[in-house]
């Protein structure tokens, strides 16, 4: 007699759909309490009840046990007692990566994302309908890197921004790519010469270029002058489009590519080709989307917010690289994985 086989039909749910479709509720809670300053003012009181916060964030009672316990429930705060008992402490990731006083600060990007970003994603289905940019440039605006770099207030937040987003794959990239074979290294689109501190700090012998526009050129200088570098960092202005890019033997961009469309992107990677030496080394640092498309939902996402910011950005993935690079005459490139869902593809020439 045969043993009746149960077949357990999987239970499906709705929760994932849920949890990402109303994903924005928990989003706008942080970005709020972030641009609020709300994980600087712990980091400095350490400790606040409830009624104390409200008073220093400008607060009303109604709304505001539902808010700091969000974050709770979030595991954005801790908290002893309850409601009016309450008192509030950070956790030990908010209070190294969310209090602006310390150096580890990336909230930049999330004010950013906060007071720019956030308003943009609400018209995505007419992006995705029209291809058409969903910044100023749809209403006649300037584009975004010429409206930024025309205010100096937006620009040093685009900045913060960027060095809070980049700065854990900067010192990774310059610790764990071996720059002993090497003397020289130009950061192309350096901005405030973020990277190049970070290559020289933890390679002495390298001598390093940073090269952006002439905005940059002041901030850049004053925070190589602050590290101690200025023997070893230079500053160069310019267009990467319109000049040469500085001999070196080796070239970086973090996060350039994903700015522009195909062609230009040939054209960047064709740039730093021909400032190589034989040997010579470019590396691209983006969140690079896996090959099969399936698993770096935040590399795909960022693509989407290219389409948000720019008329032809897109990001890429390591093959579509490969395939760049190769047709332009690099030899070997290769991928490194850096902090999250950042990498670097590496091309040698």
């Amino acid at each position: 007699m045969e043993e009746s086989k149960t077949v357990i039909k999987k239970q499906l749910t709705p929760s994932k759909i849920m949890q990402v479709g109303l994903g924005f509720w928990a989003s706008k809670t942080l970005l709020s309490a972030v641009n609020m300053g709300l994980f600087t003012l712990l980091a400095e009181e350490e400790e606040l009840a409830g009624q104390n916060i409200k008073e220093k964030l400008g607060l009303h009672d109604r709304g505001l046990y539902d808010f700091l316990d969000t974050l709770v429930a979030l595991n954005f705060l801790q908290r002893t007692g309850l409601k009016e008992s309450s008192i509030y402490t950070n956790t030990e990731e908010t209070n190294l990566f969310l209090d602006k006083n310390k150096p580890s600060y990336v909230g930049g990007m999330l004010e950013l994302s906060n007071n720019r970003l956030y308003g943009f994603w609400n018209t995505l289905e007419e992006g995705l309908k029209t291809g058409i940019p969903q910044n100023e440039i749809k209403n006649g605006g300037a584009p975004i890197f010429e409206d930024i770099y025309a205010d100096q207030q937006k620009l040093k937040e685009f900045l913060k921004a960027m060095e809070g987003l980049q700065s854990s794959n900067f010192k990774m990239l310059s610790q764990k790519f071996d720059f002993s074979n090497y003397k020289t290294h130009c950061d192309i689109g350096g901005s405030s010469g973020h990277l190049a501190v970070e290559v020289v700090q933890n390679n002495n012998h390298i001598k390093s270029i940073t090269f952006d526009l002439p905005p940059l050129e002041i901030l850049a200088k004053e925070n190589i002058l602050a590290n101690g570098l200025s023997d070893s960092i230079s500053v160069k202005s310019g267009d990467f489009f319109k000049d040469e890019f500085p001999q070196s033997d080796v070239i970086t961009m973090g996060n350039i590519l994903h700015n522009w469309g195909l062609q230009d992107k040939k054209t960047l990677i064709k740039k730093a080709y021909d400032a190589l030496p034989s040997a010579g080394a470019l590396i691209v640092i983006e969140n690079i989307i896996d090959d099969d498309r399936r698993t770096n939902a935040f590399g795909l996402m960022m693509s989407l917010q290219m389409l948000m910011e720019t008329p032809e950005g897109f990001d890429f993935t390591a093959a579509d690289f490969n395939l760049w690079a190769s047709e332009i005459g690099f030899s070997q490139v290769s991928t490194m994985n850096l902090t999250g869902n950042t990498s670097a593809v590496i091309a040698i020439k």
